[in-house]
């Protein structure tokens, strides 16, 4: 059984959730299993969380459909409503919200906001220039050589490009300017990533645990950048001196510096850092919960979430100590053929009610990216996930105590949930980090997919 913390509210308390991910299934996930008097409603949810949850379209907008819910706690999992307001807006109508208001969420939706945070904090960065001129970017990304160009803006995990020298900078600048943009040249530092999320109340900040996530597309670190192959939470090297700094010299400061500003910072504040020989560095912060990085720690939690955003989102936060288990979760993002370029939607998913007799707390199935479908073999119209356009259609997580099973973690599902191109790249290579699945474990062999340069 799964503690609440403390005491909710004697009557049914209701909790809305928007988006409709694997994250937002995984939020969904974590928050039925916390126990006590709940309705959870998603907006707009996905087929998976509708097994689950009430799921409700985002109608007349995203904002209005929450608010038509009279809801007791809304939990915001994507970036997007959060920089166009919507935490504004449940500010102005007097209901909680996890996740921050818009102007707070610009230390995702603008990464020279970002960067003028940290120097403004004291934050360790890799150096970066800022442009507004496709010439003068190209220029300088040129003398740079190998260097990190950068959209500045929303670009769902895709906007960013390592070049190896002058002239692939110099590419990736034309590839990335579009008219309006802003681009970052940034400086190339070289170490492993990890990602430490912090719960924070505008003052306040109660780290998770570390993850990892797999951001190219094939193994061994090839193919293009991704919005996420698949997550490892905790990673081996992220030990708690490493959380301990991070709390002290990097996410405490942060939330100071925006509070200082008059833009308290509640919700998920995620730094994405890159482990140097100096120390950790950012390389970039989120407004929100990672993604796949979320499937992974969520499944890990033996408390109950509930009141720990409740806490975040009501500004009291100090003393919040959740409970996790001690086993490593693994979580693999299963793709549509073609992704992350042009995914190929409406293939058949198969396999679904073989893993559905072994979903509990330690194997989750999660949908993203699916639609259900009626199937003309079947006799009466069944539910029959198809990726949609955004490519990534299912995250599974599980966790195992000993390093053979947790090897076993991304193939073990994989060879029961199929469809026509998975698991392929567009070139019809195997791509093994195309599986679907998660679960947690004490293998260390996973990690050596996990590492990076930047």
């Amino acid at each position: 059984m799964f503690g609440t913390g403390y005491e909710m509210h004697s009557r049914m308390t209701k909790v809305v959730v928007i988006g409709s991910g694997a994250r937002e299934h995984a939020l969904v996930r974590a928050l039925r299993r916390g126990g006590g008097a709940r309705e959870i409603v998603a907006i707009p949810g996905n087929p998976g969380i509708a097994r689950e949850a009430r799921c409700v379209p985002a109608q007349p907008s995203l904002s209005d459909a929450a608010l038509a819910e009279s809801p007791d706690l809304v939990v915001v999992g994507p970036e997007a409503p959060l920089a166009e307001g919507f935490a504004d807006r449940m500010a102005q109508r007097g209901v909680p919200c996890f996740g921050p208001l818009q102007a707070a969420a610009r230390i995702e939706s603008s990464k020279a906001f970002a960067k003028e945070i940290m120097l403004a904090a004291g934050v360790p960065t890799p150096r970066a220039a800022i442009f507004e001129e496709a010439a003068a970017a190209r220029e300088h990304a040129r003398s740079e050589g190998a260097c990190v160009v950068k959209l500045d803006g929303l670009a769902a995990g895709k906007g960013v490009i390592v070049a190896d020298d002058g002239a692939a900078a110099a590419a990736a600048v034309d590839e990335l300017w579009k008219p309006g943009a802003r681009l970052l040249i940034e400086e190339r530092l070289r170490g492993r990533e990890v990602s430490i999320i912090a719960l924070c109340d505008g003052e306040n900040v109660v780290p998770l645990p570390p993850a990892r996530d797999h951001k190219r597309l094939l193994d061994g670190d090839r193919g293009p950048n991704t919005g996420g192959m698949g997550a490892v939470c905790p990673p081996a090297d992220a030990t708690q001196e490493l959380i301990d700094l991070t709390v002290r010299t990097i996410l405490e400061p942060t939330a100071r510096e925006l509070a200082r500003r008059g833009t308290p910072f509640v919700g998920a504040l995620y730094a994405g850092l890159m482990l140097t020989a100096q120390g950790p560095q950012v390389l970039e912060f989120n407004c929100r919960l990672g993604d796949p990085e979320a499937q992974a720690i969520l499944l890990r939690l033996r408390s109950d979430p509930l009141p720990l955003f409740f806490a975040a989102a009501q500004r009291r936060l100090a003393g919040q100590k959740p409970v996790w288990d001690s086993r490593t979760a693994v979580a693999v993002v299963l793709a549509a053929h073609g992704y992350p370029g042009a995914p190929r939607a409406m293939d058949e998913i198969h396999g679904l009610e073989a893993l559905a007799a072994e979903e509990g707390d330690d194997l989750w199935v999660l949908h993203a990216g699916t639609k259900p479908v009626a199937v003309a073999s079947s006799p009466s119209p069944r539910s029959a996930p198809a990726p949609g356009r955004r490519g990534r259609a299912r995250t599974v997580p599980r966790p195992a105590s000993r390093s053979p099973e947790c090897r076993a973690a991304p193939t073990s599902p994989r060879r029961r949930c199929n469809w026509r191109g998975a698991g392929k790249d567009p070139e019809g290579n195997s791509t093994a980090c195309c599986s679907a699945s998660s679960r947690a474990c004490s293998s260390r062999r996973w990690e050596a997919s996990f590492s990076s340069t930047w």
